[in-house]
């Protein structure tokens, strides 16, 4: 046939001239295999129900879950014979996807059903052709464009082989009339959906009359399924090019694992018997054709082949299947135990609202203060005791690093400046308090904006943690998550104020005055006031005068300009010495009190600020504990989707626990 759909005036047409009881059998949906020899008795007793579960759980659109089923697909070229190969077994053929179900009953009545759009239409052999167009008008619109919506054949009939198909649109790369212009990938894009799965059985329908490797069924078929395990090719039109025949089809150069079958097309106004008759009459005595095995030729040996490679594929694909929905099941179902409980009442609300509270103050007890990150494997952001140590150690190498700086430049200039300007008259070589706190006050000056910056870092760290921690209990409550987010931004603000002002408050201690009870101090000023003899001598008695004097923890020093005082250098030695000793006490004191209020802080914002900070924002006024009573929308969309999936998934493992059992 020139083109690869009917309509229902060519179909009229074509007929007009068949005697009436030649017109019923030329729409036959049917194989006329004897329902009674024992190889078709056999498979019909043994798949029938394979096909029925698996017919039903396609009915029930389990692909939609993601669990591909079993599936005879049939594709072909435009003008390759597919329509007259579909017309041998069903009468029809497509623009949309077509389910073709064929069912052998015996009773003598055949009984059609077209299913799609949610209609079941009735209709029989003589009206069927036009049925199936006014579906597929339906489904893709007037004309000649085509849909992926499925249409739906179920035939049930004596003598039909016992086969469930997929029939899909006749590529083309030219748009003919009434065609959109992406007709071709369209087409494409429906076909490569269909045969991708490994569960896909192709039937590749190929004309005998075109070189086999430049079908673009081939082509197609090819991508997905090299091996061509899972094709079959039907031959159309034998009878036109039945030289070379033979040898394309036991050649395979295209790769076809499951084989051949060779049929002839219907000519003219045969009734279906007598063009059986005439196919198998040529297979017999056609000088070339009769030489092809007759165990690929015939489209009675098409049925037989197809309803076994269908058994075999159901039966090899139904456990896993079976395993799919199984597993798949418990996914949703653990899934929607997860979800929030639909709430009714404020007693309800509030009661899940403190669940969220102490779940989130117990994930945040682990991660910031008992350094459990279970909750948090991969997240190393969320291993907060840990950052938080790194955070603390930078701080105390920041601090001795801006503190230390070159200890062997401008030695003692600035204790010697400081003593110039602060001398009064007073006993000699009497070193007065207030030329070391000056010097003292200046130190801290310069290190002072570096524990605000930290106790600001942390702070950060910390509300990135709690926000994190709350949005996550949270996160099925979409309508309080601003309130919470809100909450946590305010606990920690003033959290973060409550530290900046004791910071600046231990660095102004650390200006006011100077005192230590550490032990340490002594220890270390009588060390280096070891060195004092020395120094003094090389600098000022010293005949050669050096220029440089190397002095313990201090490095070799210029010493030239120190000559120019020696009135106050002795002085100007014992408070460096002092300094020294002393500042090392303030830095371990600016670490070891940072440390200990942040573990203080950060205890406190776990095991009391928290809760009663999130309390007042959402049970204050305007603070919404009411907005939980309404589920948000994606929430009802995620719960009714999961719902319509389970109740899909329990009625396809009924459907399945029937053909197990």
């Amino acid at each position: 046939m020139a083109e690869e759909c009917f309509n229902a005036s060519l179909l009229e047409k074509e007929y007009s001239t068949v005697p009436q009881h030649e017109e019923e059998n030329s729409l036959a949906l049917v194989v006329p295999l004897d329902q009674n020899a024992p190889i078709i008795a056999s498979y019909n007793d043994r798949i029938r129900p394979l096909l029925d579960t698996v017919d039903s759980l396609r009915h029930l659109m389990i692909t939609r879950e993601g669990i591909q089923l079993p599936t005879i697909v049939v594709v072909g070229d435009q003008s390759s014979g597919k329509s007259s190969v579909l017309e041998s077994l069903a009468g029809i053929c497509t623009r949309v996807p077509l389910i073709m179900r064929l069912q052998h009953q015996p009773l003598p009545q055949p009984e059609l059903v077209l299913e799609f759009n949610g209609k079941v239409v009735k209709t029989d052999e003589e009206h069927v052709s036009a049925a199936i167009n006014l579906a597929t008008d339906e489904i893709a619109g007037l004309g000649k464009g085509i849909s992926n919506a499925l249409l739906t054949l179920e035939v049930r009939k004596n003598g039909v082989p016992d086969l469930t198909m997929v029939d899909l649109p006749g590529i083309t790369r030219v748009p003919v009339h009434g065609q959109p212009e992406d007709i071709y990938d369209q087409i494409r894009e429906i076909i490569m959906e269909y045969i991708t799965p490994e569960e896909s059985i192709i039937l590749n329908v190929l004309s005998a009359t075109v070189d086999f490797t430049t079908c673009e069924s081939i082509r197609m078929s090819q991508m997905v399924d090299k091996s061509g395990e899972r094709t079959l090719a039907v031959v159309t039109k034998s009878d036109k090019a039945p030289e070379g025949l033979l040898e394309k089809v036991t050649a395979d150069d295209v790769n076809i694992g499951l084989g051949y079958v060779c049929v002839r097309n219907r000519i003219g106004d045969e009734s279906y018997e007598e063009a059986r008759v005439e196919e198998a009459k040529l297979f017999e005595t056609h000088p070339m054709l009769s030489k092809i095995d007759k165990s690929i030729v015939g489209v009675p040996v098409l049925a037989q082949r197809l309803v076994q490679i269908q058994a075999k594929s159901i039966g090899r694909n139904l456990p896993t299947i079976v395993k799919s929905i199984n597993e798949k099941l418990n996914l949703n179902v653990a899934e929607l135990k997860r979800m929030p409980k639909k709430m009714s009442s404020l007693s309800e609300a509030m009661t899940v609202f403190m669940q969220i509270i102490g779940s989130a103050k117990e994930s945040l007890r682990k991660i910031l203060l008992r350094g459990e990150f279970d909750e948090y494997p991969d997240e190393k952001k969320m291993h907060c005791t840990a950052r938080l140590v790194e955070m603390l150690n930078q701080y105390s190498d920041e601090l001795h690093t801006n503190a230390a700086g070159n200890p062997a430049k401008n030695f003692l200039m600035e204790e010697i400046m400081v003593l110039e300007e602060t001398k009064g008259i007073g006993l000699p070589n009497f070193l007065p308090r207030t030329t070391f706190l000056t010097v003292l006050q200046r130190k801290v000056n310069g290190i002072s904006s570096i524990p605000i910056s930290f106790a600001e870092k942390v702070w950060n760290y910390v509300e990135e943690v709690v926000i994190s921690v709350i949005m996550h209990h949270s996160d099925n409550y979409h309508q309080l998550q601003l309130s919470f987010r809100r909450a946590g931004h305010n606990l920690i603000a003033k959290m973060k104020e409550r530290s900046v002002n004791w910071v600046m408050e231990i660095v102004e201690m650390e200006k006011q005055t100077d005192y230590t009870c550490n032990p340490e101090y002594l220890s270390d000023w009588n060390k280096l006031m070891g060195q004092e003899d020395f120094f003094m001598k090389e600098v000022l008695n010293d005949e050669e005068l050096p220029s440089k004097v190397k002095l313990e923890g201090f490095g070799e020093i210029e010493v030239e300009k120190l000559r120019q005082f020696p009135h106050v250098l002795q002085q100007a030695f014992d408070m460096k010495m002092r300094m020294t000793a002393y500042w090392k006490i303030v830095l371990k004191r600016l670490v070891d009190f940072m440390a200990l209020h942040l573990l203080l802080s950060v205890g406190n914002l776990v095991n009391k600020e928290f809760e009663r900070e999130i309390v007042n924002e959402l049970m204050g006024p305007g603070g919404g504990i009411e907005r939980m009573l309404d589920e948000s929308p994606s929430v009802t969309a995620k719960r009714l989707k999961i719902n319509k999936s389970i109740e899909l998934l329990k009625k396809s493992k009924e459907v399945v626990a029937k053909i197990m059992d």
